[in-house]
């Protein structure tokens, strides 16, 4: 009997049954939909965490205050306030950090917000003017702080969108007054919404120059007397590998010469790392979902090689009519092993059509209210194919010992079979 014939035959068993091999399926659509659908979600997850990295800014490096040895014990990085305006300033002045094209120190902080009858806690963040460049932020409405404004320590603010929305509703908030530790000070803008980032909410928040942060709202200072700052964003000339390790190297021999350290106080980060260390987390996680998912393809398998036996002891009598007119024990194996592989790929195809129509009714979903974020799926072909080769493999594997069992059956017996 050649494979056509071999396919006609199994397919018309399974017709005959047509519920029965309908609920066998079921198992397989499940499992091939669930597979499609979790790592649809992991994958997303991860192209979302990469697409907010890289809307941190272009070619960034991030400087944070890092660990510091104590008493022969090396201290966990950002232990320690190590970091100051002055140290991102002479990155650019001192010439000795060619790569380096603009900076943005950070100083954040956390107060109480009082504002149109509103109080709310929320987050503070000191800047200067280039923080918009350099971090790829926009105004939606007035104006950022001036360089003018930061050399006068002018008691200015910039609202963060949800900041906005928290204390003025959909009212003008530029013009506005918000009374923040004490201390009022007159709303010149508010930013786009940035949304969620890897380095918290940015819409949040409420901006202010740096020097007002330092010298107003908070007056934390280094072991040397400094005013702190929490961050210094760097910005790259380019993206090349060559450019980031010269940047690195030459900001560490800066930085150790400032404060006077042979040990790195200070941790160095790139976007590039950041990336990396996501795209780490989120492919486990997309792992962990898919194996989850792959417990239901077991057990969709374990379901086919069931009904196989079901199917071979009620068939014994035909099987032993087969094999007295002629049919060898090949074909016998190869129509069980078709059958049962025809159930698992078909189940499959369609566990494919509800996994990826499913994940695409789930993309853009907010769980949580209009302020969540909407849930991202990335349907891929990778997912699509493996799980389609899972489930033929799982029909051909679960369906070996039925179809063994049904090609070993005496031919005289199985006519005695009733």
């Amino acid at each position: 009997m050649n494979l056509t014939e071999s396919i006609r035959v199994a397919l018309r068993a399974l017709g005959a049954n047509k519920l029965r091999a309908a609920l066998t399926m079921l198992g397989m659509i499940i499992g091939v939909g669930s597979v499609i659908a979790l790592m649809s979600i992991g994958r997303g997850v991860q192209a979302g965490i990469t697409s907010q990295i890289k809307g941190l800014g272009s070619n960034l490096l991030f400087i944070t205050p890092g660990s510091t040895t104590q008493g022969g014990v090396r201290a966990q990085a950002g232990t320690a306030s190590t970091l100051t305006a002055e140290d991102a300033q002479a990155m650019l002045d001192s010439g000795r950090v060619p790569q380096a094209v603009a900076v943005a120190p950070e100083a954040p902080n956390g107060g109480q917000v009082v504002a149109n009858g509103q109080n709310t806690f929320t987050r503070l963040n000191g800047v200067t003017p280039e923080f918009l460049e350099v971090r790829n932020f926009s105004v939606a409405e007035g104006d950022f702080f001036s360089a003018e404004q930061m050399a006068a320590r002018s008691l200015v603010a910039v609202l963060g969108a949800n900041t906005r929305q928290t204390l003025f509703g959909d009212s003008d908030a530029v013009g506005q007054t918000v009374r923040v530790n004490q201390i009022n000070l007159r709303v010149i803008g508010v930013m786009a919404p940035k949304g969620a980032q890897a380095q918290g909410g940015q819409d949040d928040v409420i901006y202010v120059p740096l020097t007002t942060m330092q010298t107003r709202l908070n007056r934390a200072r280094t072991a040397r007397g400094g005013q702190t700052i929490s961050t210094i964003n760097v910005q790259l000339a380019d993206d090349r590998v060559e450019t980031r390790q010269a940047a690195v190297e030459n900001i560490g021999e800066l930085l150790r010469e400032r404060h006077r350290v042979a040990q790195d106080d200070f941790t160095i980060r790139s976007q590039e790392d950041l990336l990396q260390t996501a795209n780490q987390i989120t492919g486990f996680i997309t792992l962990f979902l898919g194996s989850v998912a792959g417990i239901s393809l077991l057990v969709g398998g374990i379901g086919i090689m069931n009904i196989m036996l079901v199917s071979v002891t009620e068939r014994t009598r035909e099987i032993g009519i087969r094999k007295a007119i002629g049919a060898k024990r090949r074909d016998i194996l190869a129509q069980f092993l078709i059958e049962a592989t025809v159930v698992s790929v078909v189940g499959g195809a369609i566990g494919i059509f509800i996994g990826a129509g499913g994940s695409r009714l789930l993309n853009g979903i907010r769980f949580g209210g209009p302020t969540a974020q909407p849930i991202q799926t990335v349907v891929s072909p990778d997912a699509i194919v493996l799980a389609f080769t899972v489930s033929a493999l799982i029909g051909l594997f679960f369906g070996v010992y039925p179809a063994v069992k049904a090609s070993r059956l005496n031919p005289i017996e199985a006519l005695r079979y009733e």
